[in-house]
């Protein structure tokens, strides 16, 4: 590994050991047709080489080398030889990338001054900041504390003028009065400057802060693509993942909020969306898969993408699964576009268990992914194409702030819709309105909108006067229809629990500046609602008896924690500590789910999955692993094993397991009290 006196070098090597890498994957496959990529690559190699010598890291030095020799070499497999080796090294700078990410000081905070950078090391790890970052921030602190200071003044003065008012008004002076209109104005006006100055101030303030909240996306590119690799390499597929768009910075916390979610698309990709050879043979596509992801910076947001040139997904497929689960009537979805039938793949109670092999496995935990980027005010989209391949879009905010709302007006309500979604707004004429096929539309410019109008959803009476809102739903235009619009705030919204009762078009909750709370509303659910053909799986499913769940865990209060969160939401639950006596448990009695951690004595849990994979009696028992290990390769063990999904303990949102559970067992959320 890398020598004790240049660990402080260490980060620097890793930056540039990835740019090098990054390159490499682009260059490689097209060094053997390609001189002057061939060029790059000896270039990239030699580079990379001498560092790592420098570094002290030997192994990477040395499988530089071959990689050389390997060019050198009159060999047919020269390329498939010579992505082995970048491959090698590739591993080998993710672990040490992974050992560098550890905190080493996890209870003190020390700051250490390089040249123009300071090091900040605390219980998250580390933290590179520009000197004149820290200045600037210390600066605005000082002057944000004097300009709050300031205020106290004009404040002081407007209870003297109180105090003024009360006493023109016992003696009914006009000249107090006079004198008193004036004070009130000018003290206004300084009231009214000093908070422009620390309006202006905490903007700045937040957007220095914010700044050190991001980080390039490179590593987590590189981390989706080597468990793709992994994931493929498991499958016995063979494909070819690239990456780009390493240099886009994100918010650390949203990254780490969508971090298992990326993976599940990742997993899909290749698992679901890659066809084995035969059948890519038989397509006339070349034996080698493709992946790719892609992150690219549009305004206020970052867009990531996940593409594979699998077999696509047949809208057809997915909308007769829909009508058999009774989330789409008949006469509705033959008025259904594809893109409108991707979409339903996102809805909850939509399982896979239900499609054909042509599509199986694509929705898999969709609705549950949907929700994790909405959640931090995101968006998720699909679009495919039969026998070409799947993209999947999401959308996240650079960095995590307050979230700005456009508020409307419905009957007495006040609502808000997240302004990320929103395109431009404008007066409703009645001319534009189309009804068509039991929907309505909207027709203006070219253009054709579903239009939702949101008085009826409400139980209020349709404005004379009304207003139209253009909003970006899932990649599809729809008009939301609204009494008036109220104004725009930057708010913090908070979301409700299922059991709040609120309508399925409200998402959370959150406090503008007046004080007064209001409903936000989910432009996802909205969609769907507007042109009337989805239905809420709480009122088309019969109602069942509770799901019976088996818990395994060794750690009593781990194992109590989730039997509260289950039995909550309305499960039988039946808990053991061991992976023995919990298959026991399944050979005498019945269950619906098992949910196991892996380290038991004797009988692990992944063990515990590969017996019940291989019983006849209950091979196709639903199995969740919740574990605090959280590497790729322990996911990888635990999928491989047959595990229906992997979850981590860190940072698991009970939401997140039950709607997986339902998922999973093919439920909907009927099965809830």
């Amino acid at each position: 590994m890398a020598r004790a006196d240049l660990d402080d070098l260490l980060p620097l090597f890793l930056e540039e050991a990835g740019s090098r890498l990054d390159r490499l994957a682009v260059l490689v496959p097209e060094s053997d047709r390609d001189p002057a990529s061939a060029v790059q690559v000896r270039r990239e190699l030699h580079a990379l080489k001498g560092a790592s010598r420098l570094m002290g890291l030997s192994e990477v030095a040395d499988l530089c080398h071959r990689a050389e020799d390997c060019m050198d070499a009159d060999d047919t497999d020269g390329v498939e030889d010579l992505l082995a080796f970048v491959n090698q090294v590739v591993e080998i700078v993710d672990e040490l990338q992974d050992t560098a990410s550890e905190p080493s000081m996890p209870t003190t905070v020390v700051q250490e001054k390089r040249g123009s950078e300071q090091m900040i090391r605390g219980g998250s790890g580390e933290l590179r900041v520009a000197t004149e970052v820290i200045d600037a921030l210390a600066e605005r602190s000082a002057r944000m504390r004097i300009s709050a200071r300031s205020s106290q003044a004009p404040v002081q003065r407007l209870f003297d003028l109180a105090s003024l008012a009360e006493r023109g008004h016992a003696e009914g002076s006009i000249e107090v009065l006079t004198e008193l209109g004036a004070s009130l104005r000018r003290a206004a006006l300084e009231l009214e400057n000093t908070t422009k100055t620390l309006h202006l101030l905490s903007e700045e303030q937040l957007d220095t802060a914010l700044k050190l909240q991001v980080q390039p996306l490179r590593p987590f590119l590189r981390t989706l693509a080597r468990h793709t690799r992994d994931i493929a390499q498991s499958l016995g597929k063979d494909v070819e993942v690239t990456t780009s768009g390493g240099d886009v910075q994100l918010d650390r916390r949203i990254l780490e909020a969508i971090r298992e979610t990326a993976l599940h698309l990742a997993h899909n990709a290749v698992d679901h969306g890659i066809e084995d050879d035969e059948e890519r043979q038989a397509a006339g596509k070349k034996p080698q898969g493709r992946v790719h992801f892609s992150a690219e910076t549009e305004g206020d947001r970052v867009r990531l993408v996940v593409w594979d040139d699998g077999r696509g997904i047949d809208p057809d497929a997915v909308v007769q699964v829909a009508v058999e689960r009774g989330l789409v009537n008949s006469t509705a979805a033959a008025l259904l576009s594809d893109n409108d039938a991707y979409q339903l793949l996102e809805l909850p109670g939509f399982t896979t268990r239900d499609l054909a092999t042509d599509v199986s496995g694509r929705g898999v935990g969709l609705d549950a992914v949907a929700a994790s980027f909405r959640s931090i005010g995101g968006d998720l989209w699909i679009r495919s194409a039969m026998g070409e391949g799947t993209r999947v879009t999401a959308e996240v905010p650079v960095a995590r702030r307050g979230e700005r709302v456009l508020i409307v007006q419905v009957g007495d309500l006040a609502l808000a819709l997240p302004s990320a979604a929103v395109r431009a707004f404008s007066r409703l004429k009645p001319s534009i309105l189309v009804r068509e096929d039991g929907r309505t539309l909207i027709r203006q410019g070219g253009e054709e909108m579903t239009a939702v109008f949101l008085a009826p959803i409400f139980d209020k009476p349709e404005p004379t006067r009304a207003t139209l809102v253009e909003t970006n739903i899932g990649g599809r235009i729809t008009a939301v229809i609204v009494d008036a619009i109220l104004g725009e705030e930057e708010v913090f919204v908070r979301p409700l629990p299922a059991v709040a009762g609120a309508p399925p078009t409200v998402e959370g909750m959150a406090m503008l500046s007046t004080g007064r709370p209001v409903g936000v509303l989910s432009l996802q659910r909205l969609g769907p609602l507007g042109f009337g053909e989805v239905q809420d799986p709480k009122t088309v499913s019969p109602a069942r008896e509770s799901l019976r769940v088996l818990l395994t865990d060794d750690t009593q209060a781990t194992r109590e924690m989730l039997r509260f969160i289950l039995e909550d939401a309305g499960f039988v639950v039946h808990a053991v500590d061991t992976a023995e006596e919990a298959l026991s448990r399944i050979e005498e009695e019945p269950c619906d789910c098992v949910i196991t951690g892996i380290d038991f004595p004797g009988l692990s849990g992944i063990d515990l999955t590969r017996k019940v994979r291989a019983s006849d009696l209950y091979s196709d028992l639903p199995v969740v692993v919740v574990s605090t290990r959280d590497r790729p390769a322990d996911r990888l063990a635990g999928l491989e094993a047959g595990a229906d999904a992997y979850l981590t303990k860190q940072g698991m949102e009970p939401a997140h397991l039950i709607s997986l559970i339902l998922r999973i067992t093919g439920e909907t959320f009927d099965k809830l009290d």
